[in-house]
């Protein structure tokens, strides 16, 4: 009977695991950030547009529901990376290596492509036509051709 006095409960207001991982991870992000070793940070719901990136080791990072936009990661290695409905709509991705990265339900729209490796990178069937349609160059560290490594007919 006592609870029925107190009234209505207020919902209750959680922070998941990987939400808070991903804020501490957000800590340290500058706009400038080239060069940097960032593999196996968590950027979850990260607005990272216009950020330069180049040249950076981003291996193993998960970029989920990221904003990419306009990014600059030239020569960035996004080996095993996981970028699930991400948008890297303008990003510059010159040279940068995207082997084994899981690319579902990203988008690429006028993404510089230009010698980037994408082998065994998973992608939706009608952004990898869109990425073949200007496929060119050949990957500077690995030596893939951009058109091969996106297995364009």
């Amino acid at each position: 009977m006592l609870g029925a006095a107190l009234g209505p409960a207020a919902p209750a207001a959680a922070i998941t695991a990987p939400e808070l991982r991903g804020l501490r991870s957000l800590q340290d992000l500058q706009s400038d950030m080239h060069g940097r070793n960032l593999q196996k940070q968590e950027f979850l719901k990260a607005n990272l547009q216009g950020f330069d990136l180049s040249d950076t080791d981003l291996r193993g990072a998960v970029f989920n529901t990221a904003n990419l936009q306009q990014a600059n990661l030239s020569g960035a290695d996004l080996g095993d990376v996981v970028a699930f409905a991400s948008r890297f709509d303008g990003a510059d991705l010159s040279g940068a290596v995207l082997r084994n990265a899981m690319l579902m339900q990203s988008k690429f729209t006028d993404a510089q492509i230009e010698g980037a490796d994408f082998s065994d990178a998973v992608l939706d069937l009608p952004q990898q036509k869109a990425l073949c349609a200007r496929a060119s160059g050949t990957n500077p560290r690995t030596g893939a051709d951009t058109r091969d490594s996106l297995a364009c007919r």
